[in-house]
């Protein structure tokens, strides 16, 4: 097959563009409803488990959905599936704007989960199939890298001014006239991409892997979060043997759902488990220095937002170096200058103390966006072309379950490590004599410390401050040093199993 014959035309890149605005869209909604959450808890008043069902249950229904919304993509059409998508997308926005009741809202952000999963893997996918000349795709997914950067850096500012001007309704209003600019330009744009044999839908196979994605990733973040241990690990363990029953039955099947075989490519796993490690490590570790900035430095969320911004145009240009880069140097010596350059910008975090100015941890984030940018596209590129364009779907499947399982890890165990640290260093640091109860509110969040804080007496506040501020850095610092190690580990792994790949040829000619 020589795909390299067949390039993109203009049309083709103008397509992209119209596939980039859910993605942008998908990774600021990801962010922004954090910043609204305390409107929204004054407004609705929900209870502590419904605050956490409107912020968990979105991520749950996108991991457990993504590979079901792509097999369906590939029976029925990966555009047809995307836009079906983008209309559920804006009737569960529309939703959420009018919630009046918790439950309203965690409906909302349920269907906005599955929504989601009908059009993430559908851009990858379409992608796939729009740029068969490997040096383009690898611009495009570099494209498509970017616009996730930018969203997630996007996302705080867009959040913080809508909310300062509007109210948190407008933060789901904002979702509509970008679901309809999709639904006008993608039937134009975007060409429609089945897979041609794609064997019969299995229903054992979309519940097992459903609940078994819901059930695994709901016991990791219950786990991390402390509460009900014994019924959290019952849950792990219940969705860990669903997801084994379901690959078991993938293996026996003559058309299977999922093409778990790809994972013997030895590229493909090692491109696979390099995105999940690098984001595990990535998410955990930046969303505690968001927290530095805002709550050390005592900067405002739209300030801490604008320091994040290099960050996020350096991510968006380190994609389009690794495409020029890898036509001069291999695959995996460029996937592993990457992590060692994402690590140094968490190793930087081992100097940390309260005083540290934000342009230091502009600088570490710089460099984190540049390493893990420059990784990231390549594996992404890698695993996208581990498959025939007709079997896209699987392969933007696992793609994007990586960064979901990489996400809800990074998020709940690194978010773990970091209280943990918090909390004992607070333990030996706390000034005596502080009123009964306030020492075990201080080491549930710096917040609540810093709370306790300005209500105190002068001198006892002020030492609460110094010792939580302190102890909060000192974990950050350790939190950051974890992250190095484990991007590290991840380096030499991509060294090894990446060795080979060629930038020019397609895996999926080489293995099929």
């Amino acid at each position: 097959m020589t795909e390299t014959l067949q390039r993109a035309t203009a049309r083709t890149w103008v397509g992209l563009a119209v596939l980039v605005l859910p993605m942008l869209l998908i990774a600021i909604d990801g962010v922004v409803l954090i910043f609204a959450l305390a409107d929204i808890a004054e407004d609705l008043q929900p209870t502590g488990v419904q605050q956490l069902w409107i912020l968990d249950i979105y991520s749950l229904m996108l991991a457990g959905l993504l590979i079901t919304m792509s097999s369906l993509g590939d029976r029925f059409g990966r555009r047809k599936i995307l836009l079906v998508g983008a209309v559920v997308f804006a009737a569960a926005s529309v939703f959420g704007a009018v919630s009046t009741e918790p439950w309203m809202l965690i409906a909302s952000r349920a269907l906005l989960g599955v929504a989601g999963a009908m059009i993430m893997p559908g851009t990858l996918s379409l992608i796939r199939n729009m740029f068969l000349d490997r040096g383009q795709r690898r611009t495009a997914m570099a494209v498509w890298s970017a616009s996730g950067a930018l969203g997630a850096a996007a996302g705080p500012i867009v959040g913080g001014w809508i909310i300062e001007i509007f109210t948190w309704h407008a933060i789901f209003l904002m979702n509509i006239p970008v679901m309809v600019l999709l639904l006008v330009l993608a039937p134009i744009l975007v060409p429609e991409s089945k897979n041609p044999n794609p064997g019969r839908i299995d229903v054992p196979s979309i519940l097992l892997s459903l609940s078994g994605m819901i059930a695994f990733v709901y016991g990791v973040k219950t786990f991390a979060e402390g509460k009900e241990p014994v019924a959290a690990l019952v849950t792990f363990f219940a969705g860990l043997t669903l997801l084994a029953v379901f690959v078991v039955r993938q293996l026996r099947m003559p058309v299977p759902m999922i093409n778990v075989r790809l994972f013997r490519v030895r590229a493909f796993t090692g491109a696979v488990v390099t995105d999940l490690l690098s984001v595990f490590a990535l998410v955990g570790a930046m969303f505690a220095m968001t927290q530095f900035l805002q709550l050390v430095a005592g900067l405002s969320v739209i300030q801490s937002a604008l320091w994040m911004l290099p960050q996020a145009a350096m991510s968006a240009c380190a994609g389009f170096i690794a495409a020029v880069l890898v036509k001069r140097f291999p695959t995996s010596i460029i996937v592993a200058i990457g992590g060692l350059i994402t690590a140094g910008g968490f190793a930087m975090l081992l100097t940390l103390d309260p005083d540290t100015p934000p342009w230091f941890i502009a600088i570490s984030l710089c460099l984190v966006g540049l390493g893990a940018g420059v990784a990231m596209t390549l594996t992404n590129d890698l695993i996208m072309s581990s498959v025939r364009p007709e079997e896209s779907g699987q392969a933007a499947a696992i793609s994007e379950t990586a960064y979901e399982l990489g996400t809800a890890f990074g998020t709940a165990i690194l978010g773990s490590v970091l209280l943990g640290f918090y909390r004992a260093g607070l333990d030996d640091t706390a000034p005596s004599g502080l009123p009964g109860g306030i020492l075990d509110s201080a080491k549930e969040t710096l917040a609540a410390a810093l709370l306790h804080a300005r209500e105190l007496t002068a001198d006892l506040g002020a030492a609460l401050y110094t010792a939580a501020t302190g102890s909060f850095t000192s974990a950050l610092s350790w939190t950051g040093g974890i992250a190095a190690l484990i991007l590290l580990a991840v380096t030499i792994f991509a060294a090894v199993m990446l060795r080979g790949v060629s930038a020019q040829e397609d895996l999926a000619d080489v293995e099929h």
